[in-house]
């Protein structure tokens, strides 16, 4: 009798497993994403500029963003359908603000994302001093040209899932390094500050250098985790996964895959913070203004506290964490936008793979195309007097995503209620008490960022 329980609970727990690595796949996506720039860039430099003092503008990020990006996952779940099909049912006007929205942002973070993955591209191999050393003109074009050429034919040729294996493999190389180095980091301690050196004051954010401030404080929220617009891709993933697994998962597994990836991307950010306030803060030596040298300099730091050995496996896993980055960026701005005109396009008309399959390529080439445009007029143009660095860039394109972020969470926090998913999918009080304290927090550092 007690072996025969066992067996079945046995069976059981196995046969949970089972399902709950079938709905595994989106949460590791949006972790992936969320570890590019927000992680890399923004909150090293956080660290490197203020020490610890910004740790609770990233913690409130987190906390307040979380209930909107899971929201889009739980309706995927509720309906089969993409968040992007709820924005329609809201109302036609609904779904073309979205859209609006997406285009207005997709061109500015894919630049950005664009810039910085080259730079860790030419840390590692070194492309503009080779063509550099062949008598280019203007070498520093070649990576992002390069970066975006194969991205498109890794995209278009269907070949993501096996570079999707490689960077998961990766990506735990640098997770595991980032808690050894965070690890070292603190039982070192911090840094002695150079003689002279005067912290950041952040005491009043209304006088011209606290403004400065705020700035970068709306830019580091923008993405922390990552854009709230991009919620829509969680849902778009777990429509996806469910079709290719042919399994409809349960709302706590569905959940727990979402969970699990945000929860690696919230502790990996207060990880990259404490580096950059042990490693950095209070050095004489200036974050680079070039992404190529910022990559240097964020290799540099994981060594300094690792040792030598771990220079290449750094740059490796940094490089390629960056890379799945930008391609998940081009391929969820591919199927959002791809679903977008669906509806208000081609709702009722039959839709065959051929078809579906030239609008993801062709949402993929102008996405490509307009985005180096805008990446080489904004930092590779040679005939710029003044380049503030490929920090502007970045500090453009996630302000511009956190003061569209209050209208993505209301939609979002709407589209949970029981009128949208029904009784069973509705979340929990705490979660709806979040989302209220949320709003409120975007919508008050929005309008204090635009009067400011």
């Amino acid at each position: 009798m007690i072996l025969s329980v066992s067996t079945i609970f046995a069976q059981n727990l196995s046969m949970a497993n089972k399902n709950i690595l079938k709905a595994l796949g989106p949460g590791i996506l949006f972790a992936s994403t969320c570890i590019g720039v927000s992680h890399l860039v923004q909150s090293t430099r956080a660290g490197a500029v203020y020490g610890f003092d910004l740790i609770w503008i990233i913690l409130l990020a987190n906390l307040f963003k979380y209930p909107f990006f899971e929201y889009a996952s739980r309706y995927a779940n509720a309906t089969g359908t993409s968040i992007i099909d709820g924005y329609n049912r809201l109302g036609k006007w609904v779904l073309l603000l979205y859209g609006l929205i997406t285009i207005g942002t997709m061109f500015f973070v894919t630049s950005a994302v664009g810039v910085v993955t080259s730079g860790f591209m030419d840390n590692l191999l070194g492309i503009s001093v080779y063509f550099k050393n062949k008598g280019f003109e203007h070498p520093e074009i070649i990576t992002p040209i390069l970066l975006f050429g194969v991205c498109f034919g890794i995209l278009v040729s269907g070949k993501y899932k096996v570079l999707d294996i490689l960077i998961k493999v990766v990506g735990s190389i640098l997770l595991i390094s980032t808690l050894i180095a965070f690890t070292k980091s603190l039982i070192a301690g911090g840094i002695q500050p150079y003689e002279g050196f005067v912290p950041p004051d952040l005491s009043d954010l209304t006088t011209p250098e606290g403004i400065g401030h705020l700035g970068f404080i709306i830019a580091l929220m923008g993405w922390m985790p990552t854009a709230l617009d991009l919620s829509a891709w969680n849902s778009l993933w777990t429509v996806a996964r469910m079709k290719q697994t042919g399994y409809r998962p349960k709302l706590k597994e569905t959940l727990f895959d979402f969970n699990f990836g945000y929860i690696i991307s919230a502790l990996l950010a207060i990880c990259f913070v404490t580096l950059g306030a042990n490693l950095l803060y209070g050095s004489p030596e200036e974050l680079s203004g070039s992404s190529a040298g910022f990559a240097a300099q964020v290799v540099e730091m994981f060594t300094s506290a690792m040792g030598d050995w771990s220079k290449w496996i750094i740059g490796i896993a940094a490089f390629c964490i960056m890379f799945g980055t930008a391609i998940a960026v081009m391929d969820g701005y591919a199927r959002s936008s791809e679903r977008i005109l669906e509806i208000l396009f081609l709702e009722g008309k039959k839709q065959n793979l051929d078809n579906r399959k030239r609008e993801y390529v062709i949402s993929i080439l102008i996405l490509s195309v307009v985005s180096f445009v805008l990446m080489y007029f904004l930092y590779f143009d040679p005939s710029l007097e003044s380049k503030s660095g490929f920090k502007s860039i970045v500090d453009l394109a996630t302000s511009t995503s956190f003061v569209v972020a209050p209208v993505i969470a209301i939609l979002n926090f709407i589209l949970v209620q029981k009128k949208y998913i029904g009784e069973g999918f509705t979340p929990p009080l705490w979660k709806k008490v979040i989302s209220y304290f949320g709003i409120l927090f975007l919508t008050g550092f929005s309008i204090f960022y635009f009067v400011n």
